[in-house]
């Protein structure tokens, strides 16, 4: 990859689709080495590790903020890996004779609580027994006395007596049924700490809750014991309790969330007060669990202040990173994401060293930044189980590079489906263009959602001014305020190298069905361009497109989304590219896709032209007097 050169005046075009260093010597993924432990796993979250270590060491609540799919549940579940698993415990509840609504709580520690389950069913399952002999007994004793003497009244009376003793019987087993204990929290055979996963839980799965009883009175009701379940804050205890979105919980649920942290207990009552369960509260229940809480970074205003503020006070607070530096440590730590996400999927073949590439550059070019790999991993991770199905369907013993290629093509967001039909329906009706000149039009490029070129085609006129105070700029296309003022600014170059008072015209820019919106400032040099195109009446090469901010000196400036813009610019069938020279470190492609372009980085509003323009006298007098107007830096 060379960078820009000049040959005498001419720009030349920056080559791309070059070769990538992975760091490690491969041929497949299954020579790739995947460490068992779950926190050794994750990737370009060196800071998160290392706080997760220490919390868990130290038993330390953690609040992670970031953006979705960069690992924040990943260390959760690698947290509780860590927590040491000798202290579980099983979590009882016994009826109280005083008082059945308020059962009774115990704790022992982990295996012990079956035992002790078993071991009152088993006394009640004598007492069984006795009833049953009981039962025959009596049944025996009307049999007899029919023998004796049958009469119609004998065998009234004996029926009589068989019904009584079923129906006192019948009580008898839920009298001595209460006697047998229930296990809420059963922790034996584990061989790491829980780790639940309570993100959009009710009120009643997260605190617990008492079942409704509709047979609550006569005898005939469930015992109150029974009917407890335990909330995910008790199934929690001596582990890791996980909540993504914590700012979607009530402000209520938060509160009560914050009693069980400060207290490491609480008690289980119904959360419905129409049901017979809001009788019932149990004593306090243990639930001595880490939080670990995660969100965005809209969620900290969002959440309770006690509850950020207990986590502040008594943990940490991370803030997950999006993108790692491009290095070749960092490529082999992704070799080793791919190799890992084969394995957790357990579906797909492994990929050869190509088909690792494809995805590295996929990375890069997520990352949105120059000298950046992104850490969005459950968005890679789909290109990757995507490439694997398609490998499969094929036949394949391994994932090959076109495989991913067709993966990444085949596993479009619907941000890019919506772009690709946006593309296809403007050329089908020539509202984009690719061929020929035209004055006063310009093909723009912008992004939908993050990762979604599309070409923005955009036309500019001049007329004299409606009105006699002054001209003015009008626009049209659903802009958002900053691309709005962004035209605005345009009008400062044009009246230095003008120079002569443009205010006699009404320049009229208008962004052609653009029905989605666009915000950014990113079309500065297309409306630049078509503005300067229809008041000098130069022609705009249409197999150019374009995209970059603009200064008021006349510099372009560094934009966003550079690769999925010049990607829309090939699918669109455009020949040529003009991007700031910023930028052009950020410009990802595979070679099939770099031949189908050139792909031109600038640094002034000039040289846009320059590219732009097609070849006249009026476009050499118009670059030697804005090369004079403008303090441009060459």
């Amino acid at each position: 990859m060379g960078d820009e050169e000049k040959v005498g005046e001419a720009l030349v075009p920056r080559e791309y689709g070059e070769s990538l260093e992975l760091g490690v010597d491969f041929s497949t993924t299954e020579e790739i080495s995947v460490p068992e432990k779950l926190i050794d796993q994750v990737i370009g979250q060196e800071h998160a590790v290392e706080v997760i270590r220490t919390a868990a060491t130290q038993k330390r609540h953690v609040l992670l903020i970031g953006e979705p799919g960069t690992g924040k549940s990943m260390l959760g579940q690698a947290m509780a890996e860590l927590l040491p698993t000798e202290n579980l415990e099983d979590i009882l509840v016994f009826p109280n004779p005083e008082d059945e609504n308020m059962p009774k709580i115990k704790t022992v520690p982990a295996c012990q609580g079956r035992r002790i389950v078993e071991k009152y069913r088993e006394k009640a399952k004598g007492q069984e027994n006795v009833k049953s002999y009981i039962l025959l007994f009596v049944m025996f004793t009307v049999m007899l006395a029919l023998f004796m003497e049958f009469s119609p009244t004998t065998l009234l009376m004996g029926l009589f007596v068989i019904i009584i003793t079923i129906m006192a019987l019948s009580n008898m087993r839920l009298r001595s049924s209460v006697l047998v204990p229930k296990l809420l929290v059963d922790n034996c055979g584990r061989t790491k700490a829980p780790f639940v996963d309570a993100t959009g839980a009710h009120a009643g799965a997260l605190l617990g809750d008492v079942r409704h009883d509709p047979f609550q009175s006569g005898g005939l009701g469930t015992p109150a014991h029974e009917r407890v379940e335990p909330g995910m804050i008790h199934r929690a205890h001596k582990g890791v309790l996980f909540i993504d979105e914590v700012a979607t919980l009530s402000l209520k649920m938060q509160q009560s969330l914050l009693t069980a942290m400060q207290e490491k207990k609480f008690p289980i009552t119904g959360q419905s007060e129409m049901s017979s369960g809001a009788m019932v509260r149990t004593e306090p229940v243990p639930c001595d669990f880490v939080l670990v809480a995660a969100g965005n970074l809209d969620t900290v205003d969002k959440m309770h202040p006690a509850l950020r503020s207990r986590i502040r006070g008594y943990g940490y607070e991370v803030y997950m990173r999006t993108t790692m530096p491009d290095t070749i440590e960092n490529r082999r730590k992704l070799v080793q994401f791919v190799a890992q996400e084969v394995i957790r999927d357990g579906k797909i073949p492994h990929f050869t060293r190509g088909a690792v590439e494809e995805i590295v550059r996929e990375a890069q070019k997520r990352a949105g930044r120059k000298g950046h790999l992104t850490l969005r991993l459950r968005d890679l991770g789909g290109i990757v189980r995507a490439a694997g199905d398609i490998a499969v369907k094929k036949g394949r013993k391994y994932v090959e590079r076109e495989d991913v290629i067709e993966a990444i093509r085949m596993a479009k967001p619907l941000e890019k489906q919506l772009a690709d039909w946006y593309i296809e329906r403007k050329k089908e009706y020539q509202v984009i263009m690719s061929e020929g000149s035209q004055v006063g039009r310009v093909n723009g490029l912008a992004v939908i959602g993050e990762q979604s070129g599309i070409v923005l085609p955009i036309e500019a006129a001049v007329a004299p001014a409606a009105s006699k105070e002054e001209g003015k700029i009008i626009v049209t296309g659903k802009l958002g305020e900053i691309a709005k003022e962004a035209v605005q600014n345009v009008s400062a170059i044009i009246k230095r190298y003008k120079g002569e008072d443009i205010s006699r015209y009404d320049i009229h820019v208008q962004f052609l069905q653009t029905y989605e919106g666009v915000e950014g400032d990113s079309a500065s040099i297309s409306v630049a361009t078509a503005v300067i195109s229809a008041l000098e009446e130069i022609p705009i090469r249409q197999d150019v497109a374009m995209t970059g901010s603009l200064s008021v000196l006349g510099e372009v400036l560094p934009i966003g989304g550079a690769t999925p813009k010049i990607e829309a610019a090939i699918e669109a069938g455009i020949k040529t590219v003009i991007i700031p020279k910023a930028n052009e470190k950020d410009v990802f492609l595979s070679k099939d896709k770099a031949e189908k372009i050139s792909i031109y980085p600038v640094e002034t509003i000039d040289q846009v032209l320059e590219i732009a323009l097609e070849d006249n006298e009026k476009k050499e007098e118009l670059l030697r007097r804005i090369k004079e107007a403008l303090p441009l830096s060459i």
